[in-house]
């Protein structure tokens, strides 16, 4: 199973985004469930994840200006992220659940999409 992450890019302050992270590979079942970023010299952080029921969760410091949304089918993502700052500048991961079967899960990484907010 891979994850592609898409949609980064150099933006101004104050600009917009979307990235896309798609899952593809042949495994039983992939759950796509968050975002992650790693900003230079910083540790990996979520961003927003997304619960199978659909509810949403955001880190404090994107509330507002960030949307994670999935597809029916739970192999497409999205991170719309709105009103951009300098400080979410970072190379940005999604993460997945992978199932072989009912009983073995998986935690999956895709390579990232670097996004660059210019002030």
């Amino acid at each position: 199973v891979q994850l592609q992450a898409s949609g980064g890019g150099l933006v101004q302050a104050g600009g917009s985004l979307r990235l896309s992270c798609a899952a593809s590979g042949s495994t039983f079942m992939i759950d796509l469930i968050g975002w992650y970023r790693r900003a230079p010299g910083k540790q990996r952080e979520l961003v927003a994840s997304i619960n199978s029921d659909g509810s949403t969760n955001y880190a404090d410091s994107v509330k507002g200006r960030f949307t994670i949304s999935r597809d029916n089918a739970k192999t497409t993502m999205y991170l719309q992220m709105n009103s951009l700052r300098p400080g979410d500048t970072a190379v940005y991961i999604c993460n997945a659940n992978t199932y072989s079967d009912p009983w073995h899960r998986a935690d999956t990484w895709g390579r990232g999409t670097l996004v660059t907010v210019s002030s």
